[in-house]
């Protein structure tokens, strides 16, 4: 083999610098904390959150027409003890506490993972309340309400599964007024006082329904559609 020319080696040695530079960089996402679950809104003041974007209404409204409308069942047989919540999360924590920690802000809590204090923004009325008793944890679709569209047929398991379900959007630290007024009412005899919040409020409901196989009323599906039509 013939020895290089000077030219030729000085331009391999350059090459070959350049390729083991590059093989020891990586390009690192600015991102933090990866990830985040989908358990709740994400924008606005803590769980709170305003009107959807277009796009969000297109996709809510398709999610809605593939719901199965049917009559509500009957209450026979219901009870909330059907449903076991809250349950341990860890750390102390059951899953009425993990939700006042996600949905508040400056959220203080003793030893024993009690909540003791913090900022939270109900979406439903609009209000900002710093005391957690003056708080309730709110089942999107409520218990009952699920019954009556399919979980008379579940498992206990299930119906615990639904009952604690972080993932979705079906839990919500909102003010005491405006779930006891929601009861388990769905949105066509009861929808949240701000009318900022319907388009979110729809469209978790239709996520949470459509999970979870629930089927809605003539009039539910009706009033779902009215409020994703608010939806910017």
């Amino acid at each position: 083999m013939r020895p290089l020319s000077n030219g030729k080696a000085v331009l391999i040695a350059l090459a070959l610098a350049t390729v083991l530079t590059g093989a020891g960089s990586c390009d690192v996402s600015s991102t933090s904390g990866g990830a985040q679950a989908t358990s709740g809104p994400t924008t606005g003041s803590g769980g709170g959150g305003g009107t959807g974007s277009g796009s969000g209404s297109k996709s809510g409204a398709s999610a809605l027409d593939a719901l199965t409308v049917a009559t509500a069942g009957p209450m026979t047989g219901y009870s909330r003890d059907k449903f076991t919540h809250w349950i341990g999360q860890g750390s102390g924590c059951d899953t009425r506490d993990v939700v006042l920690k996600r949905d508040g802000k400056n959220v203080k809590a003793s030893a024993d993972c009690k909540i003791t204090a913090g900022s939270w923004h109900s979406p439903y009325d609009d209000k900002d309340l710093t005391d957690p008793h003056a708080l309730d944890i709110d089942h999107m679709v409520p218990l009952a309400a699920a019954w009556r569209s399919g979980a008379a047929k579940w498992t206990d398991g299930q119906r615990k599964e639904f009952a604690n379900d972080l993932t979705r959007p079906q839990l919500f630290a909102v003010s005491l007024q405006s779930n006891r007024a929601k009861g388990d009412q769905d949105p066509s005899t009861w929808k949240p006082p701000s009318h900022d919040y319907w388009c979110t409020y729809a469209q978790s409901w239709v996520t949470v329904k459509a999970y979870y196989k629930l089927t809605v009323t003539q009039a539910e599906k009706t009033a779902l559609a009215d409020m994703l039509a608010t939806c910017k």
